[in-house]
């Protein structure tokens, strides 16, 4: 059988996947990977010592004063994961309106003016939060010891991803591939 025979549900059974769209797809599902490994060590961290805490405080009397503090690291990384998860996966909020009704050439062009609005809003939201992050590496929760940069890099994290994303976003409509093709209906949590 010739190359391009087989049959590949990436490109719509159209033939094969080339290699520069599956290393774009996989980097991709890496960032995926990075934001369920971080929600899910920051759910299991925030948990067992909420859960510890609790314990201690009727067992005790007293718990453990950081537990309090820790959500502050935790929780914007926690945030951060969910935003790149759902950047990866399309599965952010959309309206798919106008994308719906259009096709071919059109839908790839708007595919195009989306990710691209995507990265400029993501790189500014970097750009202007760079004073933050400056500001932040001279805070210190009082119980932790620990610096509020910790925190506050969640903000690099998942803005940096998902402008890369965007625009590896914009590489796969450039070959061809039709990103904002999700099945709504048929993927919706609502």
């Amino acid at each position: 059988m010739p190359a391009g025979d087989h049959m590949s549900p990436e490109t719509g059974g159209k033939g094969q996947s080339s290699p520069f769209l599956t290393l774009v797809r996989g980097a991709i599902a890496l960032l995926d990977w990075s934001g369920r490994l971080i929600v899910g060590v920051c759910l299991t961290a925030m948990f067992a010592a909420l859960l510890v805490n609790v314990i201690l405080r009727y067992a005790a009397g007293s718990g453990i004063s950081w537990a309090y503090e820790i959500h502050a690291i935790l929780l914007p990384w926690l945030v951060a994961g969910g935003l790149v998860i759902a950047s990866a996966k399309g599965r952010n909020i959309a309206v798919s309106l106008l994308s719906d009704m259009l096709s071919g050439r059109a839908r790839l062009v708007l595919n195009i003016f989306i990710q691209a609005a995507i990265l400029i809003i993501t790189a500014s939201v970097l750009w202007s939060s760079h004073p933050i992050l400056k500001a932040s590496q001279f805070q210190t929760l009082s119980t932790l010891g620990i610096k509020q940069i910790w925190g506050y890099s969640s903000i690099a994290y998942s803005f940096g991803a998902m402008s890369l994303i965007a625009f590896l976003g914009i590489l796969r409509t450039l070959a061809g591939e039709d990103v904002a093709d999700l099945a709504l209906e048929d993927t919706s949590l609502s």
